[in-house]
């Protein structure tokens, strides 16, 4: 299937200082350890948390400051018992992930390790996975969408599509299954790139925006869930130390 390309679009160039307001409501879920040995973390982040706490001084909770404190559920710990694990003060998040999004991250513990695993996600040789569900029926059961995306001072924090100074950005998917009563459809995605937002902003982009998204929703989509229905599934990338493929995989709750 061919590329998806809607009409050129020239987006407007803007000056206004940009101020961040949100303040995240508290979340009470756990951080997992899905995987732990001396050069990397493999953990299993909650939909409601931050990846990092930011500039704003009431959004203190993260993933990052539960890593360098040490609160996060060990590997081996029973669902819904207490978070226990040693602090990682040298933890670097290597990606992020959206505040509304779940599932798996890759934490480096090392300072080579951190620049091991950036190269990688520079050259593109990380490959990801998502689980989505979209609002509607999609048409075809696996394509590719190709829509540049830009930042836009006017509508922050929301992006947009633009021709004219947006970022590439390329979005694969596979519909895993179609749902009705509402007419859903389960997908999985496979980004190429990785701006910020992309799979949201090329959802919706295609007339399917992703149930309970906020940002990017039509008149009824945010509505049909109680949260953000994208969860970070797989990753597939080199250990640092051995440089053997290795394969991440955090089970989809929804």
């Amino acid at each position: 299937m061919a590329a998806r390309q809607p009409a050129m679009s020239r987006c407007p160039r803007m000056t206004a200082t940009v101020v961040d307001t949100f303040i995240a409501p508290p979340c009470t879920a756990a951080v997992r350890i899905l995987y732990q040995d001396a050069q990397i973390l493999l953990i299993d982040k909650p939909s409601g948390l931050l990846s990092l706490s930011g500039k704003n001084a009431h959004n203190h909770d993260s993933v990052h400051q539960r890593l360098v404190s040490g609160q996060l559920q060990g590997p081996f710990a029973a669902p819904g018992s207490a978070q226990h694990a040693c602090p990682f003060p040298d933890a670097a998040l290597i990606h992020r992930l959206d505040f509304g999004t779940s599932g798996i991250m890759l934490v480096a513990l090392t300072q080579a390790a951190t620049a091991h695993l950036s190269q990688q996600f520079q050259a593109r040789t990380v490959v990801k996975s998502y689980i989505a569900i979209l609002d509607g029926l999609l048409a075809d059961d696996e394509g590719e969408i190709a829509l540049p995306i830009a930042k836009d001072k006017a509508t922050f924090p929301r992006l947009r599509v633009c021709h004219h100074s947006g970022q590439p950005a390329r979005s694969s998917y596979q519909v895993i299954e179609r749902l009705q009563q509402p007419e859903r459809s389960r997908v999985r995605f496979t980004p190429t790139t990785g701006r910020t937002h992309q799979l949201r902003i090329h959802s919706q982009a295609i007339g399917h925006p992703i149930l309970g998204c906020d940002l990017y929703a039509n008149d009824h989509s945010q509505q049909r869930a109680e949260r953000l229905l994208l969860h970070a599934s797989d990753l597939h990338f080199d250990h640092p130390a051995s440089g053997q493929r290795h394969h991440g995989h955090s089970p989809c709750p929804f």
